[in-house]
């Protein structure tokens, strides 16, 4: 089967025309900054192969590549967390999503059972760092939306360290 997506011929049909091109790194991927689609809230950031991207199309529900665990990742599959697209936007030079989703259930995309993955944030412009201080980070969230052991069961982390 031939790929839906034309492809990248110059920069200007790249960068002004009316089809898909998008570019994929060297290892077959490209990064995908999903947000809720009512709050603007940014949920989480993952990577789309071909196959991800073209399953997204066709379902309208969000499918990443797992990096960690080298596979399709059809999000909320295991949660019933699923995310369903609400409006799906690539950058100018057409290497990087933007998916607005609503999540289903608690709202929550985070494995570790926080809303969104960015639940903690770091404070800039403390002043010199030194090596032997780690950085602080702070929780930006009150609490878990769930309880990732009664969703995932005892299974180890699926991210990679």
């Amino acid at each position: 089967m031939s790929s839906p997506f034309v492809a990248r011929t110059s920069v200007e049909a790249v960068e002004e025309g009316m089809f898909l091109a998008p570019k994929f790194d060297a290892h077959g991927l490209i990064p995908v900054i999903t947000t809720d689609a009512a709050t603007g809230e940014v949920l989480m950031h993952a990577y789309m192969n071909e196959a991800a991207l073209l399953k997204t199309l066709e379902t309208g529900e969000a499918h990443y590549y797992s990096r960690s665990r080298q596979q399709l990742w059809h999000k909320g599959a295991t949660s019933g967390l699923v995310q369903t697209v609400q409006q799906l936007l690539i950058d100018d030079d057409q290497d990087c999503l933007w998916m607005k989703v609503t999540v289903a259930g608690s709202g929550a995309s985070c494995h570790v059972g926080y809303r969104s993955c960015f639940y903690r944030q770091i404070s800039p412009g403390v002043g010199r760092l030194e090596a032997d201080q780690p950085v602080a980070l702070a929780l930006t969230e009150p609490a878990k939306t769930f309880d990732p052991i009664a969703v995932y069961g005892d299974a180890p982390n699926p991210t990679q360290l």
